[in-house]
């Protein structure tokens, strides 16, 4: 299969089992929300009467007052005690394996193929941390909402696209399906697809 490159004219090979794969839109449907899922906190809980601070001492003798035997406050029925069946941390990840993940990052990056949203340069950097020079090699490739990808990180292009919201930067493993769908294009860099190309095919 052939990609076009970000110049004016020209094309490359790549594999056509990575690039080149049909669509499976419920696959990527799932793995989307999976990893979506797997970003949420669950971090709602309430406190049993272990969880509660205090309650450490007897409050009264347990024989001669008079009144039922207790051995602390902080039990359901006292005031400012814990809950009798509180709610726990609630994990929302779905499990995903290894060759749905896969299928599913191969489709979304065929379909961006077959879209004309997926394009590929030599190198892509800049010379200090600026966004002015970031958005400039954008508007070189006629691209504006971006997701650039690159063989390892770097810092200066991360720095230089860190308050665009229209734009991101990853590494190879850093990119995720829902970064991946998010953007209208996506820019690789010839060493970043054929990490791509090992990790995928």
């Amino acid at each position: 299969m052939e990609l076009q490159t970000g110049k004016s004219s020209g094309s490359l090979d790549v594999s056509e089992s990575v690039f080149g794969t049909p669509f499976n839109e419920s696959l990527v449907h799932q793995v989307v929300n999976a990893y979506m899922a797997g970003a949420r906190s669950g971090t709602k809980a309430q406190k049993n009467r272990s969880a509660v601070s205090g309650g450490g001492a007897k409050p009264w003798a347990q024989k001669g007052s008079g009144r039922a035997r207790a051995g602390t406050t902080r039990g359901p029925v006292w005031v400012g005690g814990g809950r009798a069946f509180p709610g726990h941390n609630r994990d929302f990840s779905q499990k995903v394996n290894k060759k749905m993940y896969r299928g599913a990052m191969r489709s979304i990056l065929s379909e961006l193929a077959r879209t004309d949203r997926l394009v590929v340069v030599d190198d892509f950097a800049v010379s200090a941390p600026k966004t002015k020079e970031f958005k400039e090699k954008l508007s070189t490739l006629n691209v504006k909402d971006a997701l650039v990808v690159t063989e390892n990180f770097d810092e200066y292009l991360f720095l230089s696209s860190r308050n665009l919201y229209e734009a991101a930067v990853s590494d190879v493993a850093s990119i995720d399906p829902v970064s991946l769908v998010g953007y209208q294009s996506v820019v690789l860099t010839q060493g970043a697809l054929k990490q791509l190309e090992e990790r995928l095919g």
